[in-house]
């Protein structure tokens, strides 16, 4: 590590140590050569900026925090690959915590407030996340949660997979009763007249877009859902697919159709259908929703609704961005929605024949 100073710095650039200072934490605008000259000299002393006297200096830490409901998951590492490919580019690092919020629980809710309590008193410059918070609680909760975050300095908020401009946070999301619609859709339009759904757990918001579309879907179709035996409910996870799509083969023997919450439950259904013998789509078609990459390589490969993952979080980060640069307009201006756009992905669990398969190579 360089024991030089600025002072040794601005002695070997032949200028002023202010001059050294603006260009190393990129306060004031510099000449092209001025830049060049400071830098070079910094290289030469292998002097580096301290990064907490920067920090204080700028009210800038060049950290993101970033909260998801589960980061072992399939689905959030891409939207982090997303937010940190924007980051990077901008000189900012990510903090990243898990509130372990895909079973629903209310754990999950307490400690999401104390990981932005966590990422407020360290001071980062933005936070993208995703909530767990049931929407009764969501008007008294963001309340508090955006007082803290203009508390000690202003820190800029960015929601995605769920809409949350009603509460003034600019957001990133899915249409996930659209999308489900057109997943129950292609069910029916591929002859199945008896289809149940795997669901999420009922207390996330995505989970009750989804049932909501199945029924909506089902009921313009004159298809009857008895709740009881045609909702089953897990956690997000290819365990919980099992343990639900066998809970349906019990309830609703006709079954000949299954809508799942995600591709991981529909995985697991999968495996409960070989296991009782039925074959898949001939039997019983299954289709999922997220179109991660392991819905390309299990047999039969999951039709799905592909949701575009690393640019949404291309997309949150752009909007924290453009947030964070122009701080003294943010009152001003009205919360943006983004809504991402999902499609409908048909390989061979609901298509025997389906010849050409859309492959994520992508996302390995």
């Amino acid at each position: 590590m360089s024991h030089y100073s600025i002072k040794d710095v601005a002695k070997r650039a032949g200028v002023s140590i202010s001059t050294v200072s603006n260009v190393l934490n990129k306060t004031r605008n510099v000449s092209k050569e001025t830049i060049a000259i400071v830098e070079k000299a910094a290289k030469e002393l292998n002097y580096q900026v301290d990064p907490i006297a920067r920090s204080m200096k700028n009210n800038k830490t060049g950290q993101i925090g970033v909260i998801v409901e589960d980061i072992c998951g399939v689905f959030y590492p891409y939207i982090i690959k997303g937010i940190s490919s924007v980051a990077n580019e901008k000189g900012y690092d990510l903090l990243i915590s898990d509130a372990q919020g895909m079973d629903g629980n209310e754990e999950a809710v307490v400690r999401e407030k104390a990981i932005f309590d966590k990422f407020f008193n360290a001071r980062v410059d933005g936070i993208i996340f995703v909530t767990a918070v049931k929407i009764e609680a969501m008007e008294e909760y963001f309340s508090r949660v955006k007082d803290r975050a203009n508390r000690k300095k202003y820190t800029p908020l960015v929601s995605i997979e769920r809409d949350l401009t009603s509460v003034g946070i600019d957001s990133v999301f899915y249409d996930s009763y659209g999308n489900s619609v057109t997943a129950v859709q292609h069910l029916i339009d591929c002859g199945c007249k008896h289809i149940a759904h795997i669901s999420g757990p009922m207390s996330m918001h995505v989970a009750q877009q989804r049932v909501r579309g199945y029924i909506d879907c089902m009921n313009e179709n004159n298809i009857g859902v008895d709740m009881q035996k045609m909702i089953s409910y897990g956690v997000y996870s290819h365990q919980s697919g099992y343990q639900a799509m066998m809970e349906i083969l019990d309830k609703y023997p006709i079954v000949d159709g299954v809508f799942c919450g995600n591709d991981q439950m529909a995985i697991g259904a999968l495996k409960a259908l070989k296991l009782k013998g039925k074959r898949v789509p001939e039997d019983i078609k299954v289709i999922g929703y997220d179109d991660s990459f392991v819905s390309t390589i299990i047999e039969p490969s999951i039709s799905t609704i592909h949701v575009p993952k690393e640019s949404a979080g291309v997309e949150a980060a752009n909007l924290l961005f453009s947030l964070m640069e122009n701080k003294d307009d943010s009152e001003q201006r009205e919360p943006v929605s983004r809504k991402m756009d999902g499609r409908l992905v048909v390989r061979k669990s609901t298509n025997a024949d389906r010849d050409e398969e859309d492959w994520l190579l992508s996302e390995w």
